[in-house]
């Protein structure tokens, strides 16, 4: 049997403000893929559900609250990466506590999902907007 890619978890927030625009991050500069827009979020860890990591990096990102209830399982993209294979899980999230801040990214920035396609982001990200601009 032949050793079967690994897998990383990745989670990641379609924050959403009442005028229907998402919440994006610019990677920042030395991180891998910098200067590339992205929805917030990170890795999963080991022994962590997705909506718990999501919430723990909402709040180190951003500096919001949320709560795993106001997190909505919205849609998913799988890529390559190397020698694992991305799963980045994509959720909707309209109610957090706090304004967002750019603490880990460079920039933040509202943005409607007919915009974002012209916007440079990491590869997997490009799915999740074909889908959130059918919704």
């Amino acid at each position: 049997m032949e050793n079967s890619p690994s897998i990383l978890f990745v989670v990641a927030a379609a924050l959403t403000n009442g005028k229907g625009e998402i919440l994006l991050q610019k990677r920042p500069m030395g991180a891998q893929m910098e200067g590339l827009w992205e929805f917030p979020g990170g890795k999963v860890d080991v022994g962590e559900s997705p909506e718990a990591a999501l919430v723990r990096e909402l709040a180190e990102e951003l500096g919001i609250i949320v709560t795993a209830q106001d997190l909505v399982p919205e849609t998913f993209a799988s890529e390559p990466l190397g020698d694992r294979n991305l799963v980045l899980l994509l959720y909707r999230c309209t109610t957090w506590l706090g304004t967002p801040s750019a603490i880990y990214a460079s920039d933040i920035q509202w943005t409607l999902p007919q915009d974002m396609a012209d916007l440079p982001m990491p590869p997997a990200d490009y799915p999740l907007v074909r889908k959130l601009q059918g919704i």
